[in-house]
């Protein structure tokens, strides 16, 4: 159905215009008429047309003026100018204000009824891009709390840095800071513990979207799913320094929050706050907020409250050996390095017995990496092979050997680290070539290849690509089309047999992937 007005202060136009439209669309259309400018204001408020025929000369209210009135709380009519005029006269405003077509007196039936169905098919398309955004919408809204739950995930992982961009572009983030409140749940609240944890993730699992609303009108969050008797929120902030003024604020958001929450889901709350991070180091603020939570039996309490806090002197750089030994962890011996060099400088800058301090806290970092690797299953833990590391220290006779040891050191651990690493990712992708190469006539999928090669299809995906050199379905296609080239060679082969040994179920789409990737249809390969 289509509402459709006429605006002309000549009757006989009107009655024509409206003739033409029933004749041919009937009970399509539903049609009102007018005769001035304010009369179509007025209709157009409460009659709400898809299309409008408007005839520019009217008493009182021109038309275009009507148009610019309506265009104020209606953007999607569909505007027709009706002139005896040159039309060139109104264009320029015409363009401005959107009308989609010019029609001259004296009007005929072919072409009131030519701009109508351009009206129309105009107003189709812009309902069906409604429908289609709504759907769009509705399935948003499925999949953005899964996104957001997987983010949050993701942050309390030690390596995510592969999903952690796309994360980000997908949820719109732009901050480069955050930090993470983690409320906890309960029966009651009885020495500082919650009670009744494992009953109450029961009960909260049937109030979780009840949580979630609540918490976003305190905070613009991300919530992650339900872990035991306790939420994850990750909260992204443009700052790295939270004032006393700020910190004072979340906490009493915080607060009010935890009261709501109290007051609409019959359970006790707690949460712990932790101090802003950059994004790609947060799991150490929800650390903190978790300590808050162990240290302290208040309702609502920040890890910078806690009197036990470990804190570090001076201009300590806390955040580069964070950053040195997350780079290290990651094979990221570049990078690494750097960090090592700017650590270096610092340590040339204290004051006190400088060399003797350095050699410590060289020690320290390399033997941390070491760890780190060891944990990560990239290097072997060993007690004896390091029995020489002090003698080596020793026996460097100035700051500038004793640098080149420790860089040395880095290097031959991100070695290791990268070595195995190269080596597990490399077995990974040998076996799933070996297996496509095995399986290529039936119908495998990248979700059964990476199910093989036990790793996660997004993860396998990455990997495959970056190892090889082309993407899984790339790749797969490539060894069809070659041994579909061969079988095309045995004259025996018909197309039909040749298309079902590669594993293609449809002669026409094998015939266009072949095709595209040789340049000619299997039939021309063949006769070639």
């Amino acid at each position: 159905m289509f509402r459709i007005i006429v605006a002309d202060d000549e009757g006989i136009m009107l009655a024509s215009i409206k003739n033409y439209i029933e004749s041919s669309f009937g009970s399509e259309c539903e049609i009102v008429c007018v005769k001035s400018g304010r009369a179509l204001i007025e209709q157009a408020r409460v009659f709400r047309p898809d299309i409008a025929f408007v005839d520019v000369q009217m008493p009182g209210i021109s038309g275009i003026q009507a148009i610019q009135e309506i265009r104020k709380f209606n953007q999607s009519i569909v505007f027709i100018i009706i002139t005896a005029y040159d039309k060139f006269a109104y264009a320029q405003e015409a363009i401005n204000l959107g009308v989609l077509e010019f029609v001259t007196k004296p009007v005929n039936k072919q072409r009131i009824l030519e701009v109508c169905m351009k009206a129309m098919k105009k107003v189709e398309q812009a309902r069906q891009k409604f429908s289609d955004d709504l759907k769009i919408r509705e399935k948003l809204e499925i999949v953005i709390p899964m996104i957001e739950s997987g983010f949050v995930n993701s942050l309390l992982q030690d390596d995510m840095d592969i999903l952690l961009q796309d994360y980000l572009e997908i949820l719109g983030i732009q901050e480069k800071y955050g930090f993470m409140i983690v409320l906890e749940f309960g029966d009651a609240l009885e020495s500082g513990m919650m009670t009744n944890a494992v009953g109450s993730n029961v009960k909260m699992n049937r109030y979780y979207s009840v949580l979630k609303e609540i918490v976003k009108d305190y905070f613009p969050c991300i919530p992650g799913l339900i872990m035991g008797n306790r939420v994850v929120l990750f909260n992204a902030v443009d700052h790295q320094k939270t004032r006393y003024e700020e910190r004072v604020e979340i906490i009493t958001r915080a607060r009010n929050m935890i009261e709501k929450l109290e007051l609409s889901i019959d359970m006790k709350f707690r949460g712990g706050i932790g101090t802003v991070k950059e994004i790609s180091q947060v799991k150490e603020s929800y650390k903190e907020a978790l300590k808050a939570l162990r240290e302290s039996d208040s309702h609502v309490v920040h890890i910078t409250d806690i009197p036990a806090q470990n804190y570090y002197d001076g201009d300590y750089p806390l955040e580069l050996e964070l950053d040195f030994l997350r780079r290290g962890r990651k094979g990221d011996e570049q990078g690494t390095i750097n960090c090592a060099n700017d650590f270096y400088g610092w340590m040339m800058n204290q004051d006190g017995d400088v060399r003797a301090n350095m050699e410590i806290k060289m020690l320290e970092l390399v033997m941390r990496l070491e760890y780190l690797a060891f944990e990560s299953g990239n290097m072997r833990y060993g007690y004896k092979y390091r029995e020489n590391y002090m003698k080596e220290m020793k026996a460097c006779t100035d700051y500038t050997m004793l640098k080149d040891w420790f860089i040395e050191k880095i290097h031959e651990i991100c070695e290791c680290i990268n070595t195995s690493r190269k080596k597990g990712q490399e077995d990974v992708i040998y076996r799933a070539q070996v297996y496509i190469k095995g399986h290529f006539a039936e119908e495998i999928s990248l979700e059964d290849v990476s199910r093989m090669v036990d790793i996660s299809p997004y993860y396998f995906s990455k990997l495959f690509k970056q190892e090889v050199g082309s993407s899984f379905i790339e790749y797969l296609t490539k060894v069809r089309i070659r041994h579909a080239k061969k079988y095309l060679e045995q004259p025996a082969n018909s197309i039909k047999q040749v298309c079902a040994m590669c594993g293609y179920s449809d002669p026409n789409y094998f015939s266009r992937i072949f095709k595209k990737y040789e340049g000619i249809t299997p039939s021309e390969y063949r006769e070639r």
